[in-house]
C-alpha cells in the first residue's frame, strides 16, 4: 500500500515539475519576444498556455484520485494540498505570461518606445524563481524555497522602477501614453506573476515544515 502511494506521489511530483517547466518556458519566451519585438514567438507563448491549463486539470484529478483511494498520513496530506493550491498559482502564472505575450503582439505593430531592458530582465529573474521552485519541490529544499521570497522583492523593486520611468514618458510626451500604458500592463503582469510564485514557495515551505510562515496572498 505504501509503495503504491509513494509511486503516485512521485508521479504527481513529476507532473507538477513539468507544469513548472512549461510556465518557465512561457516566461522565458515572453521576455525574449518582448526584447526582440517578435510577435511569432509571442504567439508560441499564447499556445503554451493551453497546455498549462490542461495539465492543471490532469494533475488535480490525479491528486483527488490518490486521496480517495489511498490512506495518506499527515505529510502526504500536506503534499496533496500543497500541489492543489500550487496548481492554481502556476496556472495563473501561465495566464500572466500569456498576457505579456498578447501585449507584445500589440507592441510589435509600432516602433518601440525605447530599447526594452528592464522588463525583459524582470522576465529573466522570474525564470530564476521558477528554477528555484522546481529545485525546492523536487529536492525538498527549504533554502531554495526561501530564496524565492528575496527574488520576488527584486521583482517588486523593478516594477516600481519601470512604473516611475513610464510615468515620466507619459508626462513629457502625451503621444507615448498608449504605448506606455501597454508597457505598464506588461510590468504589472510580471509583478503579479512573481506574487503567484511567492505563494507557491510558501506552500512548499508548509509542506516541508508543517508551518505557514505567512498567509499566501490572494492574487488575481
Amino acid at each position: 500500500m505504501r509503495q503504491e502511494l509513494d509511486r503516485e506521489i512521485n508521479h504527481i511530483t513529476e507532473q507538477t515539475i513539468r507544469m513548472i517547466s512549461l510556465v518557465r518556458e512561457m516566461v522565458e519566451k515572453s521576455a525574449h519576444a518582448l526584447s526582440k519585438q517578435d510577435p511569432q514567438l509571442a504567439q508560441e507563448v499564447i499556445g503554451l498556455d493551453q497546455q498549462v491549463d490542461a495539465l492543471e486539470l490532469e494533475v488535480e484529478a490525479e491528486v483527488i484520485s490518490m486521496l480517495a483511494r489511498q490512506a495518506p498520513v499527515a505529510s502526504d496530506l500536506r503534499f496533496a494540498f500543497t500541489v492543489i493550491k500550487a496548481l492554481t498559482d502556476l496556472e495563473r502564472s501561465g495566464d500572466y505570461a500569456a498576457h505579456v505575450a498578447e501585449d507584445v503582439v500589440l507592441l510589435s505593430k509600432e516602433p518601440p518606445l525605447k530599447n526594452y531592458v528592464t522588463l525583459p530582465d524582470m522576465g529573466r529573474r522570474l525564470t530564476l524563481m521558477l528554477d528555484l521552485i522546481s529545485k525546492a519541490f523536487a529536492e525538498r529544499d527549504l533554502e531554495a524555497a526561501k530564496e524565492v521570497f528575496r527574488r520576488d522583492d527584486e521583482i517588486d523593486a523593478l516594477y516600481e522602477e519601470v512604473s516611475r520611468e513610464l510615468l515620466t514618458y507619459m508626462m513629457e510626451d502625451p503621444r507615448t501614453i498608449t504605448k506606455a500604458l501597454t508597457l505598464s500592463r506588461v510590468a504589472r503582469s510580471y509583478e503579479r506573476l512573481g506574487d503567484h510564485l511567492e505563494n507557491v514557495s510558501e506552500r512548499i515551505l508548509y509542506w516541508l515544515t508543517g508551518k505557514m510562515e505567512k498567509k499566501p496572498e490572494d492574487v488575481y
